[in-house]
């Protein structure tokens, strides 16, 4: 197993690679997120393991631009960082596992064993409705080959509208869907929400894709409007 480690504290670096060297690992080590983002890129190693808080390039970027570049390497994150929405904005960027700190050794040995044996992901499925493009891996948006720049509570909902694009989906299921379930959200979010991606999406380019569906929900067109 070729390990790829990008961690920027000096003795905690050594001390793992030490580890998984004793275990049969070939482990290269990067002190910074620019650093490690070059040997990710061209190393062809078989597993990351990435702490978020580096000098240079953050973890959260490093990960986000290996995807954009398609590198698909399994990536897990390695931090102090232990708050829900920084192991939901990491599992966003392309992350495959997310281990907080302090961690028990044997516990990131057999992560990164099962990571090695599932092997690099599938890239995903571009989504498109006519000429609006969505690449879930990359992040990015187009429309008519434009690029299209949005928040990332928009681009979740215009990737959920895709993936059920023609079908009438409900106030409530966006929601659940994009909003977090556990708290309570005024339902007008929505409609403020579909107001800003029409903005983006289909006015400046006289389209009608994202269409509100009266007292039952909202549908995209499947033909971009």
């Amino acid at each position: 197993m070729k390990v790829l480690l990008v961690e920027d504290e000096v003795r905690l670096a050594d001390t793992v690679r030490r580890g998984l060297a004793a275990e049969g690992a070939s482990v290269d080590v990067a002190h910074d997120g620019n650093t490690g983002f070059a040997r990710a890129r061209d190393g062809g190693y078989d597993v990351l393991v990435l702490d978020l808080q580096l000098p240079g390039r953050n973890g959260y970027e490093v990960c986000r631009d290996l995807r954009a570049a398609g590198v698909w390497t399994p990536v897990l994150v390695l931090t102090a960082k232990d708050g829900e929405y920084d192991q939901v904005d990491a599992f966003d960027l392309g992350a495959d596992d997310y281990l907080t700190k302090p961690f028990s050794f044997p516990v990131l040995l057999a992560r990164l064993r099962a990571l090695h044996r599932r092997g690099a992901p599938e890239r995903p499925v571009v989504l498109a409705a006519g000429d609006l493009v969505l690449d879930p891996g990359t992040r990015r948006v187009t429309r008519a080959g434009d690029p299209v720049t949005l928040t990332a509570r928009e681009f979740a909902l215009l990737e959920h509208l895709l993936r059920h694009r023609d079908e009438v989906v409900s106030k409530p299921d966006l929601l659940h869907a994009v909003w977090d379930p556990t708290v309570v959200t005024d339902p007008n979010v929505v409609e403020v929400y579909i107001r800003y991606l029409r903005k983006k999406i289909d006015i400046p380019y006289g389209r009608n894709a994202l269409q509100t569906v009266r007292g039952a929900g909202y549908r995209l067109a499947a033909d971009g409007g």
